[in-house]
């Protein structure tokens, strides 16, 4: 007789399946094979053993941690942004941080600057040392963690919803498109506090105008990663869940909010938003 864990675990396999078969159900956990077809079967077998754990070996940030906006050329803000957490910008310097004060309020040690939008500080690479060596090893960090997210290797899924996520609820696994992604609808992101997301898109990440990534089952933003070969866009009032490692630029459009970080290695812009580094 079939424990109730188990009942379950056959109920999502086969919805998996079906997922992987092309069908639009999409849920988040795998396990139990029988009666599939052969090639669905091993589809199955061989997310089960990724899906079922905690996910992926989270991306290690290194000196960019403790950073909710890393940026190389500009960090800009227009209309009443809050940001907890500390801004980085290197090797652009301070006046390529616009929005926060002209300039943001120098520190007496030379060494940080503050703004009444942040809660944090604010670190530019022609402050006083040890800055600008400081932000050299935050911006190589940042690098580093977009070529280990974008190099993981044995996805969970590839092309899911042919880069449509809208609706969907996804356990925690490596995901992988070769387009873009687009969030038109609430996407769900379901685990536990240890578990890990990586998504690795290798062009835009766009979420839609008033949408959300939501966090169910204890998931953390820390523990999930978006790297992204083109831009990421979160548009107007869009409520977003985890770090953007982003070759390009970083946009939060009028309102958005983001628990988690922008590390772009271009520009971060921002219009009125609530930015937090994640805990």
């Amino acid at each position: 007789m079939k424990t109730p864990v188990n009942r379950f675990r056959l109920l999502t396999a086969a919805a998996l399946a079906l997922a992987v078969a092309g069908s639009s159900v999409h849920l988040v956990s795998a396990g139990f094979h029988i009666g599939m077809p052969g090639a669905v079967k091993g589809q199955a077998k061989k997310m089960d053993k990724k899906v079922a754990s905690a996910g992926p070996k989270a991306v290690n940030l290194g000196a960019g941690n403790g950073y909710v906006i890393l940026a190389k050329t500009g960090i800009s803000t227009v209309g009443t942004t809050s940001v907890t957490g500390d801004l980085g910008i290197s090797p652009a310097g301070e006046s390529s941080v616009t929005g926060f004060g002209t300039p943001p309020t120098r520190d007496a040690s030379g060494q940080f600057s503050t703004s009444s939008l942040v809660t944090g500080r604010i670190y530019a690479s022609d402050y006083s040392a040890p800055t600008p060596a400081n932000m050299t090893a935050a911006i190589s960090a940042m690098e580093t963690a977009y070529t280990d997210a974008a190099g993981r290797t044995d996805p969970t899924a590839t092309e899911l919803g042919a880069g449509n996520v809208g609706g969907m609820t996804l356990a925690p696994g490596l995901y992988k498109w070769s387009s873009g992604l687009t969030i038109p609808t609430d996407l769900t992101l379901s685990g536990g506090p240890n578990a890990v997301w990586i998504f690795q898109i290798a062009q835009n990440l766009d979420i839609a105008s008033g949408k959300a990534v939501i966090l169910k089952g204890g998931a953390r933003a820390r523990n999930i990663f978006w790297q992204v070969a083109g831009q990421a866009t979160l548009d107007t009032t869009s409520s977003f869940n985890g770090t953007i490692l982003c070759q390009t630029a970083v946009v939060l459009k009028t309102g958005a909010t983001l628990h988690g970080r922008a590390l772009a290695q271009s520009a971060v812009s921002l219009d009125a938003n609530a930015v937090t580094l994640p805990n």
